[in-house]
C-alpha cells in the first residue's frame, strides 16, 4: 500500500499513498517536522484522544495493530495527560481493556523519563527519582496486564524493556523480556534497538557488547528489512559513549554504514510504511556523523525535508543539526 523505495535511474517510483497528509509549509531551510507519521488516519486517532472521544478513538483505531505498530503506539504515548483518561474510558469495555492498558503503560514510561529528565544521575533530585520510580511502577503493572490479556502482542514486552532498564531490574529479568519480545517477532527493530541501549556501558554493559549484538542481528536481516537500522543506531550510541567526538569518521565505519543502508532502507525491497521517515532520519544522522556524504545525500534526498526529532534528540539543537547536515 505504501509503495517501495527504488534506487537507480529508471526505477519505479513509490506509489502514491491515499492516506498521506499534505506536506506542511516548509521552514526557510526547506525542512518540516513530520506530523502524525504523515498519515491522515493516525491524525484522526490522536485527535480523538485529545478530544477525550472514546467512540471516535475506537473507530479510528481500526486500521492499526497497536500490539505491533510501535510508531503508532509512540505517537499516542507522547500525548500528555492521556494515561488516566484512556483507562477510565475503557472501564467496562472488556474488548479494549488491553489496548487502554498498553497505551497508558507506554505513556507512563515516557512520563517517568520526563520527570527524571536527561540529566546525569548525580544531578537528578530526590523528588525526581520518586516520580520516576512511581510512574515506572504504574507502567509495569499496566504493561504486564496488557501482555497477559493479549499474549500474542510484542509491544508490551518492548516497552517493558525500557521500564526494566529504568528500574534496574537486572539482566535476568530484562533478558527474559527481550526473549519474550523476540519470540513474537525475531526481526523486530525496536526490540533490537532497546537492547542495544541496554548493553551500553552507561547502563552497566561492557564496551563492544552492543555493537556485537547489532552486527549479529543485522547478519540475519533479509534484504530490504528495516532491521538494518540497528547498525546505524549502534554506531550513534557508540558516538554518544565516546563523548560525541569524531569516533565514527573512519573508513571501516563508513563502509559498514553504507552497506547497512544499501541492504535495508535503500534496497528495492524496502517498503514505506507510516513513519518510514524515522528509519531514514536514523541513517541520515549516523551517515553524517561518519562523514559518509554520498550515501547521506541519497538518504536526505529521499526524506525531502521530513524531520523526526527522536532520531536527532542527542543534539541540543536537533532541527539545526538536521538542516545543516542535509546541506552538506
Amino acid at each position: 500500500m505504501f509503495g517501495k523505495l527504488f534506487a537507480g535511474r529508471g526505477a519505479e517510483r513509490p506509489e502514491a499513498d491515499p492516506h498521506a497528509l499534505p506536506v506542511p509549509r516548509r521552514q526557510k531551510n526547506g525542512m518540516y517536522t513530520l506530523r502524525a507519521l504523515g498519515d491522515k488516519r493516525l491524525l484522526a486517532l490522536t485527535d480523538a484522544v485529545r478530544a477525550d472521544d472514546w467512540g471516535a478513538f475506537k473507530a479510528a483505531l481500526t486500521p492499526f495493530d497497536l500490539g505491533r505498530d510501535h510508531h503508532v503506539l509512540s505517537e499516542l504515548a507522547d500525548l500528555s495527560g492521556m494515561q488516566n483518561w484512556i483507562v477510565a474510558a475503557a472501564d467496562g469495555d472488556t474488548e479494549y481493556r488491553a489496548t487502554a492498558q498498553l497505551i497508558a503503560g507506554a505513556r507512563n514510561v515516557i512520563w517517568a523519563w520526563e520527570a527524571r529528565t536527561g540529566a546525569y544521575a548525580k544531578n537528578v533530585s530526590r523528588e525526581q527519582w520518586r516520580l520516576f520510580r512511581e510512574r515506572l511502577e504504574a507502567a509495569e503493572d499496566q504493561l504486564l496486564e496488557a501482555a497477559e490479556l493479549r499474549p500474542e502482542w510484542i509491544a508490551p514486552w518492548r516497552r517493558l524493556l525500557t521500564s526494566g532498564r529504568g528500574m534496574s531490574l537486572g539482566p535476568v529479568v530484562n533478558e527474559a523480556r527481550r526473549d519474550a519480545a523476540l519470540r513474537r517477532d525475531p526481526l523486530d527493530l525496536t526490540t533490537h534497538i532497546q537492547w542495544v541501549s541496554n548493553l551500553q556501558p552507561r547502563w552497566s554493559g561492557e564496551p563492544g557488547q552492543a555493537m556485537a549484538f547489532a552486527r549479529e542481528a543485522f547478519a540475519r536481516a533479509p534484504q530490504g528489512h528495516r532491521l538494518g537500522c540497528v547498525i546505524a543506531f549502534a554506531h550513534i550510541e557508540e558516538w554518544v559513549e565516546s563523548d560525541r567526538g569524531a569516533s565514527l569518521k573512519n573508513a571501516r565505519v563508513q563502509a559498514e554504514l553504507r552497506a547497512a543502508a544499501e541492504h535495508s532502507i535503500l534496497h528495492p525491497a524496502y517498503t514505506r510504511f507510516p513513519g518510514w521517515q524515522y528509519d531514514f532520519n536514523l541513517f541520515a544522522m549516523a551517515l553524517s556523523l561518519a562523514d559518509e556524504r554520498q550515501t547521506a545525500r541519497r538518504v536526505f534526498r529521499a526524506l525531502d525535508g521530513a524531520f523526526t526529532k527522536a532520531s536527532w534528540s542527542y543534539f541540543a539543537q536537533p532541527e539545526e543539526q538536521f538542516a545543516r547536515r542535509s546541506r552538506a
